[in-house]
């Protein structure tokens, strides 16, 4: 029995994987909050739960998403898509997939995520977004292996619970089952990702990546010698309602207006990484 394992392995030997996080990796925002105007406009969400989401999507392109707030916004989100349509949600990300977030994807991710695939290797994505949202983006790069977070789902509607959160460890342990499944050799392996809370899943490969890092994974990544990648290309944008699509005052306008101004001077004068 061990002889024929042997030949089989022999024949079949390890594969090498590309792992990408998502936001703020391949994406130059967040893919939990982008769609906020297609669900307003579809009467999903009211004009005060789009503008709640549009200044968290600011709040976290601007500063980042620590362990803590990743979890406020996952039972968030979660709450507020309790009750809606599986079919309607995934119709609204494919149609609007290349108007809202093709033009955020990030040239530099698309050409590694060629290049990776050139090379024969699987590429992987893997976020902490909700799968529905993931799938439409990871078909436009040609990625056939999605790892998200799942929504329980119940007679064609979200329940509002959460069956996998893709998240730390868990994202670490989803790997490591793939891996497993696909004869994968995690240290010739690679993993891109730009936040601290994915140093579990960095920290299994031979090859860590980290793209636009936050300030502690900057840290990690010097500490550790690893590869430091900017990526500039689309800069980040940071699009709000706007007075048409929000009755909203003047005066909270003209603050979000000031609010964005400030975190695109940030973005545009941040010193580029090597």
């Amino acid at each position: 029995m061990s002889t024929n394992t042997s030949r089989e392995i022999a024949q079949h030997p390890p594969e090498v994987a590309a792992f990408f996080d998502l936001d703020k990796t391949i994406i130059a925002t967040s893919s939990a909050y982008v769609y906020g105007k297609e669900f307003l406009n579809s009467g999903l969400i009211s004009p005060a739960e789009a503008l709640h989401m549009s200044m968290s999507k600011a709040s976290y392109m601007f500063s980042g998403h620590s362990s803590e707030q990743m979890d406020a916004t996952r039972d968030h989100l979660s709450n507020l898509v309790t009750g809606w349509d599986v079919e309607q949600i995934r119709t609204i990300a494919n149609e609007t997939m290349h108007s809202v977030v093709t033009p955020t994807i990030y040239a530099e991710a698309r050409a590694l995520i060629a290049d990776h695939k050139a090379a024969g290797h699987d590429v992987v994505i893997i976020s902490a977004s909700a799968r529905v949202l993931v799938e439409p983006i990871a078909k436009e790069l040609g990625v056939a292996t999605v790892i998200a977070t799942e929504l329980e789902e119940e007679n064609g509607k979200f329940t509002g619970n959460i069956s996998f959160y893709c998240k730390g460890d868990a994202k670490a342990e989803a790997i490591l089952s793939l891996a497993t499944r696909n004869n994968y050799d995690l240290s010739k392996s690679y993993a891109y990702s730009d936040s601290a809370t994915d140093l579990p899943m960095l920290q299994l490969v031979g090859f860590p990546n980290a793209v636009n890092p936050d300030r502690a994974l900057r840290r990690t990544a010097i500490e550790k010698n690893w590869t430091i990648h900017a990526f500039r290309n689309p800069i980040p944008l940071i699009p709000l309602p706007s007075g048409k699509d929000i009755s909203i005052g003047t005066g909270v306008v003209a603050g979000i207006a000031a609010l964005t101004a400030g975190i695109w001077w940030w973005m545009r004068t941040k010193t580029p990484t090597t």
